[in-house]
């Protein structure tokens, strides 16, 4: 009868659209390891209580708790805890750094939570309707986003001596740890096909339950060509082939290891090979690499749409490399963070030791298996391309290890996450499991959380000196 009662009452019940939290992903999978674990509900519990919701991005990091209790208590800090910027700009900074990925699923959850904590509506018609010390940034969010290679001590000083609308140091230093949370998190949201939710925009219809599961977040971010069917594992290959994927993974592993303990590089051989490396990946771009354009809605919440993501040599460009020995982020990067922003650069350094350490010692159906090799070769795959050299490592091993459907999954999530398509995420490993493909997720956004930080902190570090 309260069926009958609703419908008189002209209540329109929204039914979600999809299934489940990613498109991906089957749900079950999902749901299952949520169920099964003690730490999981108690995560639950303090999501829920810092958030009062459930995200589909918690529900798919739910298969690392580990990472995961450490990604949530340093985005609640980010957002929640007392720093040096007000709760409303945080979250506009949230959208901002969203949009330049067209990422509505973020966009969307920070407009309620910009609202929520008194944010002015206005702002949201556009980026020209905030204050002027907010549309400063703007140029800092684009050049981060996309090449932050170009970031100079020339930009930082911009902000930091604006007259009237002049960003402090320990805000500046917050914004920058925000935009690259949430470009990072645009990456992972779009590299693991993360649903709408239900109470955004395109996550439930009031329509009967139509042929067309698509949702207006999917078309405008270019997430479904409209051929895309259900490939069941890329083009239906055979088992036995993407068996034999696994196996031959193994035996290149093996023989690595051995010519490492064997003999070693000149530093000129090494330099080299870098230097190839960086090359070739300027030219990994996947075959169905259109240009998406982005939806107004999202767009007007930054300028110049059409600067995006630029390989280095390309048009003639040459970004000179950045040598991890003379800049990075144990010595120098994470000390001006907690300096500046206390507590933040211990979270965030939590947070990168336990994506790169995190192992289960298992390669699809194979288990006591030391991955450290294979993980180190997509973190270093990652900085590469953002010219971020290792002086200590073989670049040689990368090409033996990724081979071209998962740099060309990388590279997308990386650098041009909207155009991120199932089919790329089903061609890649075919035979690991869903768990494994998320957890190279959590390796990308947190490889690219740190490049990012180390050209932005580099220049910071520069105008303070």
């Amino acid at each position: 009868g309260g069926r009958d009662q609703d419908e008189e009452l002209g209540i329109r019940i929204p039914r979600p659209l999809g299934q489940g939290p990613s498109r991906f992903i089957p749900e079950k999978e999902i749901l299952q390891v949520g169920s099964e674990d003690a730490q999981m509900h108690a995560l639950f519990a303090d999501s829920f209580a810092a958030l009062g919701r459930l995200d589909n991005i918690t529900l798919v990091m739910v298969f690392h708790p580990q990472y995961l209790e450490s990604f949530l208590k340093t985005q609640h800090y980010l957002l929640q805890m007392d720093g040096p910027l007000p709760l409303h700009y945080r979250h506009y900074i949230g959208i901002m750094a969203a949009a330049r990925h067209q990422c509505s699923y973020l966009v969307n959850l920070h407009v309620n939570d910009f609202l929520h904590v008194g944010g002015d509506p206005k702002w949201l018609n556009g980026l020209e309707n905030a204050p002027q010390k907010l549309q400063n940034l703007g140029e800092l969010n684009k050049v981060l986003a996309h090449r932050p290679w170009l970031i100079t001590k020339e930009h930082i000083e911009g902000l930091l001596k604006a007259e009237e609308h002049s960003w402090s140091l320990a805000e500046l230093v917050h914004a920058v740890v925000l935009l690259t949370h949430y470009h990072s998190l645009a990456s992972f949201t779009f590299g693991c096909g993360i649903s709408p939710e239900i109470h955004c925009d395109g996550g439930h219809t009031f329509r009967p339950p139509s042929v067309s599961n698509y949702c207006i977040c999917d078309i405008t971010n270019g997430n479904h060509s409209v051929d895309e069917m259900p490939v069941n594992s890329a083009e239906n290959v055979s088992v036995s082939d993407s068996f034999f994927e696994v196996e031959a993974l193994m035996e290149k592993m093996r023989q690595l290891q051995e010519c490492r303990d064997e003999e070693e590089a000149s530093q000129e051989e090494m330099a080299s090979r870098f230097e190839i490396e960086k090359r070739e990946s300027m030219f990994v771009f996947s075959s169905d690499d259109e240009e998406v354009t982005p939806a107004r809605a999202v767009s007007r919440h930054f300028e110049d749409t059409s600067y995006g993501y630029k390989d280095f040599s390309r048009h003639g460009m040459h970004v000179p490399t950045f040598r991890v020995q003379d800049y990075c982020w144990e010595d120098h990067g994470y000390s001006l963070v907690n300096r500046l922003y206390p507590d933040v650069g211990q979270l965030i350094d939590e947070k990168f030791h336990i994506a790169y350490n995190l192992t289960y010692n298992t390669m699809a159906m194979h288990k006591d298996v030391d991955t450290s090799m294979l993980r180190r070769a997509i973190w270093n795959y990652i900085h590469c391309m953002f010219g971020i050299r290792y002086d200590d490592y073989d670049y040689g091993e990368i090409n033996q290890l990724l081979d071209r459907s998962f740099k060309v999954y990388i590279k997308t999530v990386v650098c041009t996450p909207e155009k991120v398509t199932k089919r790329m995420y089903d061609s890649f490993w075919r035979q690991f499991k869903h768990s494994e493909k998320v957890h190279v997720n959590l390796l990308l956004i947190e490889a690219r959380m740190q490049a990012e930080l180390l050209y932005a902190l580099r220049a910071i570090t520069r105008y303070m000196t």
